[in-house]
């Protein structure tokens, strides 16, 4: 989740390993205008760091002082901060909110083999959700059920109780074609939370110059993607017209568990992408998949435009799909 302190987890484990102690503390739910989602963290060591945030900065001092306690008695605890109008401007809830925030000191509650499962799966890219009691924590790690959690990147309290915290993988964007579009659609992707990564066997295009600080893979795409690995919560953009490079992409593409294909060019130009595609053996259903042309039709003109209706058709994929 993009409001989740990436590394909070791996932090947690790295203090405990080193004798410093650790607590865990996690907003569990939020009323009101809370200022961070269900599911963001915080982390707090035996002599008192903090790294992360539960609220925005207007009640981690408390829980930092609960955390330490925690620590001390090595009970797990579920800690409530209410606002009321009057006052929650000076404290960042800025309509007034309640948050409840749940403390787990590691290795007392959260177990050090759960945590460090927990570690290994976000490294390796695999969704988990850690579910517990949210009252006292100590949970478990599952990777399978909570479609919609998962789908929605949505932490929460079940029917029946539970917490369900969502660890998925960050979401990425593989852009193949380091084009004037792709100058626009880079930083588009970062402010919503992706990973932008380029592909271009043309150096002329994929440079530093042109792209400065950005991960250029110059490889054909294929391999390439191969290379990346694709996965569920990566994005496929195609930017070049040029079947040569297009199709070998979307032969991979095609053929993986990504969430979103998009293909630049016109309706002819699709259509066209298409037959070769039928002539190679991918089924109509298989081919449906390539949102050709790209983007929401906005009416969208120019790179930074058109970059934009691409954003938001693969947002749209991503949290409206059924």
């Amino acid at each position: 989740m993009a409001d989740i302190l990436e590394g909070a987890p791996e932090l947690a484990l790295s203090w405990h390993k080193a004798e410093r102690g650790a607590a865990l503390a996690t907003v569990v739910e939020t009323w009101g205008s809370a200022p961070r989602r269900v599911g963001a963290q915080m982390v707090v060591s035996g002599d008192g760091q903090i790294e992360g945030s539960v609220s925005g900065g207007c009640v981690e001092g408390a829980v930092m002082v609960e955390a330490l306690e925690s620590l001390e008695n090595g009970e797990g605890s579920l800690l409530e901060f209410g606002v009321s109008d009057g006052d929650a401007f000076a404290v960042g809830l800025a309509c007034g909110g309640t948050i409840r925030v749940l403390v787990e000191p590691i290795g007392t509650v959260l177990d050090q083999t759960v945590l460090q499962a927990l570690v290994d799966a976000r490294a390796g890219r695999r969704a988990v959700a850690y579910v517990c009691d949210p009252k006292i924590g100590g949970g478990r790690l599952f990777d399978d059920g909570f479609r919609d959690r998962f789908r929605m990147d949505r932490s929460g309290i079940e029917d029946d109780g539970r917490f369900v915290a969502i660890h998925n993988p960050p979401l990425r964007v593989v852009i193949v074609g380091a084009v004037h579009i792709a100058q626009a659609l880079v930083p588009l992707a970062r402010i919503n939370g992706f990973d932008p990564i380029l592909v271009d066997p043309r150096s002329a295009f994929g440079s530093q110059e042109r792209f400065p600080g950005e991960t250029i893979i110059e490889e054909w795409p294929d391999e390439a993607l191969e290379e990346i690995g694709m996965d569920e919560r990566t994005a496929l953009v195609l930017l070049t017209h040029d079947p040569k490079l297009d199709d070998p992409a979307l032969h991979v593409a095609l053929k993986s568990d990504v969430f979103y294909i998009g293909a630049l060019g016109s309706k002819r130009t699709h259509a066209g992408r298409r037959e070769r595609l039928l002539k190679a053996g991918f089924s109509e259903e298989v081919i449906s998949r390539i949102h050709g042309p790209v983007g929401l039709d906005i009416g969208a003109a120019g790179p930074s435009e058109i970059a934009t209706s691409i954003i938001a058709e693969m947002i749209q994929v991503l949290r409206v799909r059924s």
